[in-house]
């Protein structure tokens, strides 16, 4: 099975669901463009304040570490050093070392600067590393901290600098739940932005395309037989160009239907008239003659003329019946049990002179079987479905017509006890010209005609046997 093409996929969605699409991506694009420079901004932000805090705490430390001599004097009272670790999920931890490196005062777990720093005097480093997790008690692995360290000049020693480094550290926990919080309520809002917003656009391309779903139920809700033109001023300006192509369209097919027509009148005008005219003449020849041979050509001639009226009536009731002609047939509610005992009254004579017993076998429905129907095509179909019974049935047969409710649909069946069709053929009898005997003077298009008429009506048609032997003519139709 050959893949869809890509072209092919996107004709399956629906014109709503392509617009909203196209409005919400970009919007989709920016909720998440937003978000992304929403978190960096946000880490930024948070880290210059940490990193601010950190380098007023280290600065403040150091202005409490003075040298003495080759001493130093380390004035950090017990209050002080309560406010750094007054926290326990967020301590400041410090640690003074000199030369840089030989613990002093504080917590010697927190990780030395980078080999590369060079000492600044009073200007601080930052960088990050890692603590055991019992210094910081945060997290149950290393704990990650951020690092301010700040170098002082401790005097001279043997005509070289000596340096003191005051560490401070804090974790990197605190900042990672602002970041997540701002982030959070920056998103939050903006996503129910971004819902309001669907609910808008899907309100709003309602809204717009509604002009659209309107058009199609006007096409939809026509019965076949409405060529009428469509309103064009109540559509919007881009689809006026398909309703004008539309009623070009309807105005094309009801012209057609009325060369159709006329060409049916015509033709039944121009030949029924002369095949009456030799079949009159050929029933006038054979009243005036004795001569058998003239009489056998005569015979003959009366023969053919008859056939050719019979097939050519029944090419005309078909044409009548194709979907482009039965679009301007009228149609209108026909009550079922009142048709069929109609044309079974009418088929009485015919049915006498054949030798055939035909009546209907049903009482009518109280409530009628009513259908919506045009009376003289359904009635034809019953005329040619009688006709073929009284013919192949044959002298001596039994016909009966059978109108009841079946569900939703109304059942005529037309039944006889003549030698039927083979099982093999009851679907072919259907198809034009398409005859199961070599008997009658039938053309092979009663059946089709009846298939075509029951179709264009919405029902169906079918034959079965009947036992012993005979055959039975079944068209469901539906009911209003």
């Amino acid at each position: 099975m050959p893949r869809p093409s890509r072209t092919r996929r996107a004709v399956d969605w629906s014109l709503r669901g392509q617009l909203v699409a196209w409005v919400l991506l970009p919007q989709l694009v920016l909720w998440v463009a937003g978000g992304v420079a929403t978190y960096r901004l946000a880490v930024n932000y948070v880290n210059e304040a940490a990193d601010a805090t950190l380098s007023q705490a280290a600065r403040t430390l150091a202005r409490q570490v003075k040298p003495i001599g080759n001493g130093l004097l380390i004035d950090l009272p017990r209050a002080a050093q309560n406010i750094l670790e007054a926290d326990p999920n967020d301590r400041f931890l410090y640690t003074v070392s000199t030369p840089p490196g030989r613990f002093i005062l504080g917590n010697n777990a927190i990780p030395l600067p980078p080999a590369h720093m060079r000492p600044r005097p009073n200007d601080p480093y930052f960088y990050d590393g890692e603590m055991p997790p019992d210094q910081t008690g945060t997290t149950p692995g290393p704990a990650k901290v951020r690092v301010a360290a700040l170098f002082l000049k401790n005097g001279e020693l043997d005509g070289r600098q000596q340096w003191m480094l005051v560490q401070v550290a804090r974790g990197v926990a605190a900042r990672e739940s602002i970041w997540k919080r701002i982030l959070v309520d920056t998103l939050l809002p903006l996503s129910a932005l971004i819902m309001l917003m669907t609910v808008i656009v899907w309100a709003g391309t309602g809204a717009g395309l509604a002009p659209l779903l309107r058009l199609r139920r006007e096409v939809e809700d026509r019965s076949p037989n409405d060529l009428t033109p469509l309103r064009a001023d109540a559509a919007p300006r881009e689809l006026r160009s398909l309703v004008r192509a539309l009623n070009n369209l309807l105005a094309a097919v009801r012209q057609n239907v009325d060369a159709q027509k006329r060409f049916i009148a015509d033709a039944a005008h121009q030949l029924r008239t002369p095949l009456a005219g030799v079949i009159s003449h050929a029933e006038l020849a054979l009243g005036a003659t004795s001569d058998p041979a003239l009489v056998a050509r005569l015979t003959m001639l009366h023969q053919s003329a008859t056939r050719s009226a019979h097939l050519i009536a029944r090419m005309l009731m078909l044409a009548r019946t194709e979907p482009e002609a039965a679009m301007v047939q009228e149609r209108s509610p026909v009550e079922l049990g009142a048709l069929v005992e109609q044309v079974v009254a009418d088929a009485v004579p015919k049915a006498l002179r054949g030798g055939a017993d035909l009546g209907v076998g049903t009482q009518r429905d109280p409530a009628g079987l009513w259908v919506q129907a045009n009376p003289m095509l359904l009635a034809e179909a019953l005329v040619n479905i009688l006709d073929n019974a009284i013919e192949y049935a044959g002298a001596g047969s039994e016909i009966t017509v059978a109108v009841r409710r079946d569900g939703r649909h109304a059942r005529i069946s037309v039944s006889d006890n003549g030698p039927g069709i083979a099982r093999a053929d009851h679907a072919r009898v259907f198809d034009r010209f398409v005859r199961a005997t070599d008997q009658g003077l039938g053309c092979g298009l009663g059946l089709a005609i009846v298939h075509e008429i029951v179709t264009q009506h919405g029902g169906s048609v079918s034959l079965g046997d009947v036992d012993p032997h005979g055959l039975e003519v079944v068209v469901k139709l539906p009911l209003l």
